[in-house]
């Protein structure tokens, strides 16, 4: 599902290989829950990137409470954590809350 507004994809188990692992071109995947506080820290940055690369990068939240399969394939043991993917594949990753310019200079690195 398409968050119309903010660009931002959610994926689930069932979604999470169409939406992330069968794109081409780089994908930033916020794997995050309701009740973690760092996580809202973190999604509203995550929500300006997508707006930020409309067209040129997806993003797609995750919600590890509501998809553990996918959470857990990745080893996803701290939240907030991001994956970033390039034509499907694990290209880099930030475990906990970061800053908005530190994604976008991992973006920009894998971009080149």
């Amino acid at each position: 599902m398409i968050d119309r507004t903010h660009g931002v994809i959610d994926a689930t188990d069932e979604t999470f290989a169409a939406e992330v692992e069968q794109a081409a071109g780089l994908t930033v995947v916020d794997f995050h829950a309701t009740w973690c506080g760092p996580c809202r820290l973190v999604g509203p940055i995550i929500d300006q990137l997508a707006q930020a690369h409309a067209g040129r990068v997806r993003v797609v939240k995750v919600d590890v409470d509501e998809s553990p399969i996918t959470a857990r394939r990745y080893g996803i043991r701290s939240i907030p954590s991001v994956l970033i993917f390039r034509d499907g594949v694990p290209a880099d990753t930030v475990v906990g809350a970061a800053s908005r310019a530190e994604y976008e200079r991992r973006i920009q690195r894998l971009v080149a």
